[in-house]
């Protein structure tokens, strides 16, 4: 029997819009396809949102976001911002203002290295291939929330954790380890960093309660080569905000675009999910922009809502479409497709499977859906 779900819709701003649009194809075919209903609403955020209200973050968009099951963002920034370091009011604001307002607190984000698309990594294919990781990052907590301001003749920016907050996170991911190859990473500065020491305290303690996760504590530096000369060895990562933030996009690399990774926000009562690119401004409006991340992450969705088999079908869309070729340019050193022909595929594959694709429509662009 199908459910019915409240969606929320964040384009925000650059491409966010087009590959939101893309997202939002692959769930309809969802729905139709199981006879689940979702009901959208769409909500400004970012500079898009300064420019209408002089917030990145309106009350209105915040009621819809509590007022929806999940929700779906596709990007914030615009030069006109993101240029003027003066700028007293500016699009991440937005952004940190809704992870901090919903109580957002882990961020998931999953890498894996596509058998079509090796070579497209900067990486050797052997370094690469097999690779699956899934980065736990604190999302509320750290530097970038810690107090901060200037002197008068300086800067600071203060970086602190609570106990509760190491712990939260700290058992999504020891969870999570638990289904996958019982492996955990954690990932901190503990030879510089009191935040990192507890970090390591609160982890160790933890690991008591999971005896059948192998658990590591690895220096940020170290992690940070190692996620290049050999990321096989990686299985959860466990880490804290802006460590979290610089090597989630440095593993970006493994699958050869950001274009590719999807991730997850998770708070106690919301949950948002949102490609992990930016707003590519010089992008918007060509039909370029790459939308299997957003697509990804409404499959990251749908597993967060118990549609298990639902995320299932749009991945293996994903991975139709990489295998025949339906890419964007960032994945093609050959021909390549539009956004919303790549969306369309997707869409076509969820509802119609190989029977609707063959090779001459694939690249005629033929689809049943328009």
């Amino acid at each position: 029997m199908g459910k019915e779900k409240k969606i929320g819709v964040l384009p925000g701003d650059g491409i966010g819009p087009e590959v939101t649009t893309e997202a939002v194809k692959a769930l309809d075919a969802i729905a139709e396809k199981y006879g689940h209903i979702f009901h959208y609403t769409y909500a400004d955020v970012g500079a898009v949102a300064i420019d209408k209200t002089g917030d990145p973050l309106p009350d209105e968009t915040l009621r819809v976001c509590q007022a929806s099951d999940v929700f779906l963002f596709g990007a914030i920034g615009h030069p006109k911002y993101d240029n003027d370091p003066k700028a007293k009011v500016r699009p991440e604001q937005g952004l940190l203002k809704l992870r901090k307002a919903l109580g957002l607190y882990a961020n998931i984000r999953p890498v894996s290295a596509y058998e079509g698309l090796l070579h497209m990594s900067p990486l050797k294919e052997e370094q690469i291939k097999g690779v699956d990781i899934v980065v736990y990052r604190e999302l509320t907590g750290g530097i970038y929330f810690g107090e901060k301001g200037r002197t008068a003749d300086g800067a600071y920016d203060h970086c602190a954790y609570s106990n509760k907050e190491i712990d939260r996170i700290g058992k999504l991911a020891f969870e999570a380890a638990q289904h996958r190859k019982k492996n955990l990473t954690l990932v901190d500065k503990a030879n510089v960093l009191e935040t990192s020491r507890l970090w390591r305290e609160r982890v160790q303690e933890m690991s008591k309660t999971f005896p059948d996760v192998k658990v590591e504590m690895m220096f940020v530096d170290n992690a940070a080569m190692q996620m290049i000369q050999n990321p096989k060895q990686f299985d959860v990562i466990l880490t804290e905000n802006m460590f979290g933030d610089i090597l989630s996009d440095e593993a970006s690399v493994i699958g050869g675009s950001m274009g590719l990774l999807p991730s997850a926000s998770i708070g106690a009562h919301s949950a948002m999910f949102e490609p992990i690119h930016g707003s590519f401004p010089q992008a918007a409006g060509q039909n370029i922009a790459n939308p299997m991340a957003t697509i990804l992450s409404a499959a990251m969705m749908l597993d967060h809502l118990e549609m298990i088999d639902e995320a299932l079908d749009i991945r293996h869309a994903v991975k139709v479409a990489i295998h025949n070729g339906m890419v964007t340019s960032d994945l093609s050193k050959g021909r390549s497709f539009g956004t919303d022909r790549v969306g369309d595929f997707i869409a076509n594959q969820i509802l119609e499977g190989e029977q609707g694709q063959t090779f001459d429509n694939i690249h005629l662009g033929s689809s049943t859906i328009i």
